[in-house]
C-alpha cells in the first residue's frame, strides 16, 4: 500500500477498527471478544496487562496474544502501546463517530448523512485491508487473459456485470454469469491463460463456488472477491481480494455494504488493467465513447 493511502486510511484508530471488522468473522468467539474490547475501549485496555485483558474478556493469555498477532502486532506489548497512542489521540478532542443505525422514523436528511458516513467507512476499511500484492497479480492475469468469466449471484451479480462491461469497453473478452448452470458449462471451456473471478461476500455461495472450482481444475487463473478470507471459495482461488465486512441492520442489509466494497475492488482491477493495456485500452475507450456520442447529444436536446 502506498504511503499516501496509508496516511488517509491507516490512522491508528481507523486501521485497528478496520482490522477488527474485516478479520472478526474469521476469529474464534474468544478472539472476537478480545478484538471488540480493544477496539471499543482502547484507553481501558491499554491500562491492562495481558492477564488483566484475558480476565476482562473471559479468555486466556494465549488467546489475547494470538488476537494481537492476528491484528498485525508482534505481541501484546506492541498492541498495548498502539492502544495507548490511540487513546491519547481520542482524548485530543476529535469528534465522536457518527452513529449509523437508521431508525424507521429518521428524517431523510439524517438517512443521507448516516448512509454517506457508512459508505465512506466501508470504502476506507476495504482500502486499508486490500492486499495490493494480490491485487497486482490479479491485474496482471486479467491484462494478459484470452478470456475472463465472472461469477456472481444477486447483488454480487450486478457487480460482476459492472466489471465485465468495463473490460469490454477496453477491448477485452469478458462474460458475466449469474445462471449457475451456464456458469459451470462455460467454466469447463476455460484453460491456462484464461481468468475466472468469483464475487461472493459470504464466500460460501455454492452457485459461485462450483464454477470457480471447475475453472480452477481446468487450469484457469482464479480470483475470489470476498468478505471472508477463510471461506470455502478461497480454496479454489489463486488470488484473494478481501472486502470489508460492515455491520448489518434492519434497514441496511449486508448486500448494500458488500456491494460498495466490491465495486471499489472492481474499479481497482479495471484501472490497473487499463494502465497495463493503455496502448489498446485508450483507443478502445475513445471509440466506444464516440459510438455513443450521438445518443448523449440527442438526449440533451
Amino acid at each position: 500500500m502506498t504511503q499516501d493511502v496509508k496516511e488517509i486510511f491507516g490512522s491508528p484508530g481507523g486501521s485497528l477498527a478496520a482490522k477488527v471488522r474485516t478479520l472478526g468473522p474469521s476469529m474464534t468467539r474468544s478472539m472476537q471478544r478480545v478484538a471488540e474490547a480493544v477496539a471499543s475501549d482502547p484507553a481501558g485496555c491499554a491500562a491492562l496487562t495481558v492477564t488483566g485483558l484475558a480476565e476482562l474478556t473471559g479468555t486466556s493469555e494465549a488467546t489475547v496474544v494470538r488476537t494481537a498477532r492476528l491484528l498485525g502486532y508482534p505481541g501484546y506489548r506492541d498492541l498495548r502501546l498502539a492502544l495507548a497512542g490511540l487513546a491519547a489521540q481520542q482524548q485530543s478532542g476529535r469528534a465522536p463517530a457518527i452513529t449509523t443505525d437508521i431508525a424507521v422514523d429518521d428524517p431523510i436528511a439524517d438517512v443521507v448523512t448516516k448512509l454517506a458516513y457508512e459508505e465512506q467507512q466501508t470504502l476506507a476499511d476495504t482500502a486499508a485491508g486490500l492486499d495490493t500484492v494480490q491485487l497486482g497479480a490479479a491485474v496482471g492475469a486479467l491484462a494478459a487473459a484470452r478470456r475472463t468469466d465472472v461469477y456472481g449471484i444477486g447483488a454480487s451479480g450486478l457487480v460482476a456485470q459492472d466489471l465485465t462491461q468495463k473490460l469490454l469497453r477496453i477491448g477485452l473478452i469478458a462474460h458475466a454469469h449469474s445462471d449457475p448452470h451456464l456458469a459451470v458449462t462455460n467454466a469447463v471451456q476455460l484453460r491456462s491463460g484464461d481468468v475466472a473471478i468469483a464475487i461472493t461476500h459470504s464466500g460460501s455461495t455454492g452457485d459461485v463456488i462450483e464454477p470457480l472450482r471447475v475453472a480452477f481444475e481446468h487450469g484457469a487463473t482464479t480470483v475470489a472477491i470476498t468478505g471472508r478470507p477463510d471461506s470455502p471459495v478461497t480454496q479454489y482461488a489463486d488470488h484473494v481480494l478481501t472486502t470489508s465486512t460492515s455491520r448489518e441492520s434492519e434497514l441496511r442489509p449486508a448486500a448494500m455494504s458488500s456491494r460498495t466494497s466490491q465495486l471499489l475492488v472492481v474499479d481497482c482491477l479495471f484501472v490497473g488493467v487499463a494502465q497495463r493495456t493503455y496502448a489498446t485500452a485508450a483507443p478502445a475507450l475513445a471509440a466506444s465513447y464516440e459510438a455513443l456520442a450521438h445518443r448523449h447529444r440527442s438526449s440533451s436536446r
